[in-house]
């Protein structure tokens, strides 16, 4: 997907997210319990807890609850249970959907995503049999209004750091990376006081499906907000090129 329908999707669900900050509190607090108890508290020497910790600023979470959150897992360390779950599944007209889950309850999570394929007229498949079309990618979205850095100037900064592609839309600029190049790159623009909307390693991708058929539409949105609506979830990836 190109750099403005993301920024776009990005600007879309901060105002829903903005109307949902309980999900995405009690999601990033799980993934702060999970970071802890495998890296402990102090982010400078736990990176998966310093990045946990940057989506928590991100979301406007407040520093007295990150901190806060950070102290009860360390304190509490064998009562963190939650584990990461993945399911891989098909929308309408073979659009393809990757949901990635925290959980506390296999059994509880596993039944309410697939109730939400369901309800989309999809269905869960087996491990693997859609992640083939998608590429793990480190993807920085940085809005162009707000970045004073000139294009040309910012490309070298990200393509020095390891960066793989640039790409400059009217509205942002999408930097691409490895799983491996992502920190360094995000680190170098950090350094350069780039203003990111979003840096994650993420599923792009490797072709998008359109659907014109209304009841498609309908269905993978109803699937789409059955998944969103869920506090299991975390994260979910799709081809379906959104409009």
């Amino acid at each position: 997907m190109s750099g403005h329908s993301k920024f776009a999707n990005i600007k879309h669900k901060k105002e829903k997210n903005d109307a949902a900050k309980g999900k995405i509190f009690t999601i990033i607090g799980r993934e702060i319990a999970v970071a802890v108890k495998e890296g402990g508290p102090d982010p400078d020497n736990n990176s998966k807890l310093r990045d946990v910790i940057a989506k928590a600023k991100a979301n406007n979470m407040p520093n007295d609850t990150i901190e806060r959150g950070i102290k009860k897992a360390a304190g509490d360390i064998n009562s963190v249970n939650y584990e990461y779950v993945s399911y891989e599944g098909y929308g309408p007209n073979g659009t393809a959907i990757i949901v990635n889950a925290l959980t506390d309850n296999k059994n509880r999570t596993a039944a309410n995503i697939r109730n939400a394929f369901t309800k989309g007229n999809g269905s869960i498949g087996t491990k693997g049999c859609v992640s083939f079309m998608f590429d793990e990618k480190g993807q920085i979205i940085i809005d162009r209004q707000e970045c004073e850095m000139e294009s040309d100037d910012l490309m070298m900064v990200a393509l020095d750091a390891g960066a793989d592609d640039m790409i400059e839309e009217d509205d942002s600029f999408e930097i691409l990376t490895t799983p491996d190049a992502f920190e360094d790159v995000k680190k170098a623009l950090e350094e350069n006081n780039v203003a990111m909307v979003s840096a994650e390693v993420t599923m792009i991708p490797q072709t998008t499906v359109k659907l014109t058929d209304e009841q498609d539409l309908k269905n993978i949105q109803r699937t789409l907000d059955l998944l969103d609506e869920d506090d299991d979830v975390q994260e979910v990836f799709h081809n379906w090129e959104e409009e």
